[in-house]
């Protein structure tokens, strides 16, 4: 008797490339979970992170840059909140190539707003790996 294919072989194959669904859900939030079918949740997440992004930029916050001033423990954290800046993806970008950069003054509306700003290129990197699982089938 001839072996058919089983249905559960097709389950177990990625949805999409889940390099592709990593490269697109951190340029533009949500959009991973877009291309996976998840309208609702994506729309969350793009909303989410644009609103956790343009806080912290109302409030003054700057962009972290990289750079090699300071002692080590001050490089850390330059480049830590660099990496969560840049994990905002588009909106990071399109304000670094816009020349945004609030005047160094003292106050805490300005360090809030840099906090606002990391929390929301953290928030995208959840929902990357939650895209990317979803992509390789390992939740639903």
């Amino acid at each position: 008797m001839p072996v058919s294919a089983s249905p559960n072989v097709a389950a177990t194959a990625p949805l999409r490339s889940p390099l592709l669904i990593g490269v697109i859900s951190w340029l533009i939030p949500g959009a991973g979970h877009l291309l996976l079918g998840r309208r609702g949740r994506a729309a969350i997440i793009f909303a989410a992170v644009l609103v956790a992004f343009a806080a912290g930029v109302l409030m003054r916050g700057p962009l972290f840059q990289p750079g090699s001033t300071g002692d080590i423990l001050s490089r850390l954290i330059q480049y830590g909140g660099f990496l969560g800046d840049l994990a905002s993806g588009l909106f990071y970008i399109v304000a670094a190539g816009l020349g945004y950069g609030p005047a160094d003054v003292a106050g805490h509306n300005a360090d809030y707003g840099s906090k606002f700003i990391v929390a929301a290129g953290l928030l995208n990197i959840l929902a990357m790996v939650d895209a990317y699982e979803i992509a390789t089938r390992q939740k639903e």
